[in-house]
């Protein structure tokens, strides 16, 4: 898909279909103000019959019958202009750029770039930054929406829609604005390639395809990668992952990816992502319903790649470092059984108290494996509890940590990027919980808090560093489609990181 800035009037500009901004409860101004000249008082009429209103997300096509060298505008709604944030930008990026697919056209300009606002709620927009993050977020909204995973269909059941080309239609050309465009173009070429990782069925995406893809973006993106494999989790003494890798068939891989874009010896920021790239449960088996699901388990790892490309991709000032513990977690006569003690490579002992407890456990070893980059910060990522859906359902991810500046930073990230998180409570009440009889640590907390008594017991595996663990397990996939996220894997976690990255990278 090519998206490209376009420096022309609208009386003078040639397209299939004009994407056109409206606030609720306002006159037509800017250039809605021009088309409703130009096509003779009908923009204010709809607002006057309420056929169209400026609510978020409510979009209406007009025909121009030649009055305007576009052939349709297509009003879409941003909101009280007062309530006006990064977020519903993106959102009304998204639903229209849909709309415009729905329509069958291959191309389409957008004038969403060069919204003029006055009273918004968003300090963002009230700077002379405002045009890098009004022409990212339009860039971002418009193609994250136009993303569609078809890898698998062989029966033409009807054209698929696709768009080619979206013009963004600007006064001037300013390096920020053109900045903004970029950025968004290679950020959503990143949660792309997360989608189609987790998308993929897991006879597809097992851990030696995670670990192939992710050679293949570091040659690409400029990054070093390194796969262990099994003998080599068997030197390092990595039990935790090894005792969940058991019962598959399929060999696990330990990916190592770095990507030094800061000063020679700065600390890197460490992001682990939980790559189970398929989880049965184990002996502690899963119910049926629903299983099919648990080959998003590995969404943390997708967004560790892929999180790290668009670092190298942006080129930004920052050294990272990500690893991704993959495996997947499958009942044999092999396979770790409840009751088991294993040893971590850490040296602390586990008790196993279900096998479906497993993510915790290759993280561990994740985590220990990173204590050797020194690093400033830790994140980790993982669809890790079901206990999290329960608590904060679809809308958020979890969020707990050891340092409350780091915390802090994560949260700004997420409303930025508008990847929300919440802060859960990490207290030392709840360590208690997971105390083993016969062992260092069990895997299993019991039921009550089972978000926080999994944070608690990677946080035995943190060490000292500055941490926090984010648990994407009700964030990860998309039941209904949203404005810019499609039905299926949302790439949770992607802009997050890049958006912490970016404040880190701003501080060096």
């Amino acid at each position: 898909m090519k998206v490209y800035l376009k420096r022309e009037s609208i009386e003078r500009h040639k397209t299939a279909c004009f994407v056109v901004g409206a606030f609720e409860g306002k006159k037509p101004e800017g250039l809605a103000k021009i088309i409703d000249k130009k096509l003779n008082g009908l923009v204010s009429k709809l607002f006057k019959d309420k056929d169209f209103e400026g609510k978020p997300n409510q979009t209406r096509l007009i025909y121009t019958q030649g009055k305007i060298p576009a052939e349709r505008v297509l009003l879409v709604g941003l909101g009280k202009e007062k309530e006006f944030k990064i977020e519903k930008l993106r959102q009304a990026s998204g639903n229209s750029s849909k709309a415009v697919r729905d329509l069958g056209l291959k191309k389409f300009s957008t004038a969403l770039a060069q919204i003029k606002i006055k009273k918004v709620s968003d300090p963002r927009l009230k700077h002379s930054g405002a045009s890098y993050e009004v022409s990212k977020a339009v860039t971002e909204g418009a193609i994250l929406s136009l993303y569609d995973f078809t890898s698998y269909r062989t029966e033409k059941r009807e054209e698929i829609k696709r768009v080619d080309e979206i013009a963004l239609l600007v006064e001037k050309e300013d390096k920020e604005i053109k900045k903004g465009l970029d950025d968004g173009v290679k950020i959503s070429e990143a949660v792309y390639i997360a989608r189609d990782m987790i998308n993929h069925p897991a006879n597809t995406a097992t851990p030696t395809y995670l670990s192939e893809q992710a050679k293949k973006i570091a040659r690409k993106s400029g990054i070093k990668c390194k796969v262990l494999d099994r003998a080599d989790m068997e030197r390092l003494k990595m039990g935790a992952l090894l005792a969940v890798a058991r019962g598959s068939d399929e060999p696990p891989k330990f990916i190592i990816m770095e990507y030094n874009g800061g000063k020679k010896g700065e600390k890197p920021v460490l992001i682990a992502g939980k790559g189970l790239t398929f989880d049965s449960g184990g002996i502690s088996i899963k119910p049926s319903e629903k299983m099919e699901e648990m080959k998003h388990d590995m969404a943390g790892g997708a967004a560790a790649i892929c999180a790290i490309k668009a670092a190298a991709d942006l080129k930004l000032p920052v050294n990272v470092v990500s690893l991704i513990p993959a495996t997947e977690n499958m009942p044999s006569g092999k396979a770790d059984k409840p009751g088991d003690v294993v040893k971590a490579m850490s040296g602390k002992t586990i008790e196993v108290i279900s096998t479906d407890a497993e993510g915790r456990m290759i993280l561990a070893d994740a985590l220990t494996y990173g204590e050797r980059y020194k690093p400033k910060a830790v994140i980790d990522l993982a669809t890790l509890t079901g206990a999290c859906i329960i608590a904060l359902g679809y809308h958020a991810t979890g969020l707990l940590g050891n340092d409350n500046d780091l915390i802090e930073a994560i949260k700004k990230a997420g409303e930025k990027s508008g990847e929300r998180v919440w802060e859960l409570p990490l207290w030392e009440e709840y360590e208690e919980q997971n105390k083993s009889d016969i062992a260092d640590v069990k895997n299993v907390g019991g039921r009550g808090g089972g978000t926080i008594t999994a944070a608690a017991f990677l946080k035995k595996f943190a060490g000292k560093f500055k941490w926090v663990h984010l648990d994407i397990a009700g964030t990860v996939w998309e039941y209904n489609g949203k404005p810019y996220i499609p039905k299926g894997a949302v790439g949770v976690g992607v802009r997050l990181l890049v958006e912490y990255l970016k404040g880190v990278g701003s501080k060096q």
